[in-house]
C-alpha cells in the first residue's frame, strides 16, 4: 500500500510563552501543500530477521533509523498491537529537510494512518492524533491534513477556512538546514497584539504587515540569503511572502492569473516548487 505524505506552510507563527514543561506555546495556521514524499508499506515474511525493514531513496536522510519518525511510528503501534505483522517500508524523500515544511513530521503521521488502514486497526482520528503527538508537536496536524489554527505546542487544532482558490503558492528553499533548537534559542516569547485567525480573515493584500513569523527576524540576521528570497518574491509581485516554520523555506502567494508571466531566476541549486 502506498501513500503520499504532504507538507505545510505556516500562515503566521507567534511564540507566545515558554511553558513549564520546556515546550513553547504558539499560535499559527497550518496550510497543507501538494508537494509530497512517497511511502510504501508491504507485509514481510513472518520469518524475517527483524519486524521492520526500512529503506529510502531520493534526498539523503540524516540520522539513524532509530530516530526516523516512520520507524518510530511503527514501533509505537507495535507496542500496543504486538501482533502487528512484520513489514517492509520504503520512503522516497522529495520534501527538503530542516526546511520548516514539516516533511519529516508528515512522514511519521502518514505512517500511522497507513498502518491503521493496511492492518484494519480501526483507530479513530483522535487516537491517531494522540499517537502522532508522541512523535512531534506538529505531527497531529498531518492526521487532520487540512487548514487548521494551531495553539498549545501546535497540537490543539481548530479547522479553519483559508480561501486561496485564486492564488498560487511559490515555495523556495535555498538548501540551508536550520536547527529548530537554535531557532528557538533566538526567540523571546511574547503575547501577540493581534491574533492570527483574525488576520487571515483580512484580504491577503493586508497580510504583509500583520501576519508575522517570529522566527524571521533572528533567522534572517543569521542567514541573509533567506531574507533575500522573501524580498525577491515581493519584487515579483507576491501579495504575501513569509518564511515558514523555523526556516529555511520561504513562500510567496501570487494571483494565479499572473503566475505564468513571472520569471523567478533563483539559483539553480535552490529548490523551487509551485503549488497550484
Amino acid at each position: 500500500m502506498i501513500c503520499f505524505p504532504t507538507c505545510k506552510v505556516n500562515l503566521g507563527l507567534r511564540i507566545t510563552q515558554k511553558r513549564a514543561d520546556g515546550f513553547h506555546a504558539l499560535e499559527t495556521v497550518f496550510f497543507p501543500l501538494s508537494l509530497t514524499d512517497a511511502l510504501e508499506i508491504i507485509i514481510a515474511d513472518s520469518n524475517a530477521s527483524t519486524p521492520l525493514k526500512f529503506t529510502s531513496s531520493g534526498l539523503p536522510i540524516n540520522g539513524s533509523e532509530a530516530d526516523n519518525l516512520c520507524c518510530k511510528a511503527y514501533w509505537l503501534l507495535k507496542k500496543d498491537f504486538p501482533n502487528l505483522p512484520n513489514i517492509e517500508m520504503h520512503l522516497h524523500k522529495k520534501i527538503p529537510m530542516g526546511a520548516g515544511l514539516g516533511g519529516g513530521s508528515a512522514d511519521g503521521a502518514f505512517t500511522l494512518t497507513l498502518l491503521n488502514q493496511l492492518f484494519n486497526l480501526q483507530l479513530p482520528q483522535q487516537k491517531l492524533m494522540d499517537y502522532a503527538l508522541t512523535l512531534g508537536s506538529d505531527c497531529p496536524f498531518f492526521i487532520l491534513n487540512s487548514p487548521a489554527f494551531a495553539t498549545g505546542r501546535g497540537e490543539i487544532l481548530t479547522p479553519t477556512k483559508v480561501n486561496l482558490d485564486d492564488y498560487t503558492i511559490v515555495v523556495v528553499n535555498p538548501g540551508i538546514a536550520i536547527s529548530t533548537k537554535m531557532a528557538f534559542s533566538l526567540i523571546t516569547p511574547a503575547p501577540p497584539t493581534s491574533h492570527i485567525p483574525d488576520i487571515i480573515n483580512l484580504p491577503i493584500s493586508e497580510w504583509k504587515n500583520e501576519l508575522i513569523n517570529d522566527f524571521e527576524a533572528p533567522v534572517f540576521k543569521q542567514f541573509p540569503a533567506i531574507q533575500q528570497i522573501k524580498e525577491t518574491l515581493y519584487s515579483k509581485g507576491a501579495e504575501y511572502a513569509s518564511m515558514t516554520g523555523t526556516g529555511s523555506t520561504v513562500f510567496g502567494i501570487f494571483r494565479s492569473s499572473l503566475i505564468n508571466t513571472i520569471q523567478f531566476n533563483f539559483p539553480s541549486d535552490y529548490f523551487v516548487f509551485i503549488n497550484e
